[in-house]
């Protein structure tokens, strides 16, 4: 039986951009393009939460970025869309930001799956992420995940909130699906 070779971020970093994928306990982890829903929903949060947080001047908006996780083994997410309070990361930071985003946001896609997806959240929360946000399509849902694991499913016509992470932030569900 062959042993599996773990990778590190930084060596995960040195391949070239179109050869990344993701680090799951130092194993990598191919990233799949998605199609045009998806894209779409990515956006309409990027545009929500970059408008909020611009507008209060709350920290930095970002889609796949790159955030080391855990080490050593080395666990390197990319959320769909994610926020990082201002002063956590300088403007000259190099490579994967060492550190877990206040928010990630991940938008499933139909090659996900409910484990994976659960996983995922796990991964996010243990590492210190302070809210967790998962978009189903076709549920037309918003799950938020809080440190403490408790989730709330948000439905359409209800109004997402940012909670202590980005307070004052409101999105109603129906406008994101819309």
């Amino acid at each position: 039986m062959a042993i599996a070779t773990r990778m590190t971020a930084e060596e995960l970093w040195a391949l070239p951009e179109d050869q990344r994928g993701e680090l799951i306990r130092g194993e990598m982890t191919p990233v799949t393009p998605v199609g045009k829903p998806h894209w779409r929903l990515v956006g309409k949060v990027i545009y929500a939460l970059e408008h909020f947080a611009r507008e209060h001047g709350l920290g930095d908006v970002g889609a796949e970025g790159g955030f080391i996780l855990a080490r050593d083994p080395d666990v390197v997410l990319a959320p769909d869309v994610s926020f990082v309070r201002a002063g956590r990361l300088s403007d000259d930071q190099a490579g994967f930001m060492p550190l877990a985003p206040d928010l990630a946001v991940e938008v499933i896609s139909p090659s996900n799956s409910a484990p994976e997806m659960s996983r995922r959240v796990r991964l996010y929360l243990d590492a210190g992420v302070r809210l967790v946000w998962v978009v189903d399509p076709s549920q037309r849902t918003i799950t938020a995940y809080a440190p403490d694991r408790t989730a709330r499913m948000f439905v359409d016509g209800e109004t997402l909130d940012g909670g202590d992470v980005l307070p004052g932030f409101r999105l109603p569900v129906g406008e994101l699906f819309a």
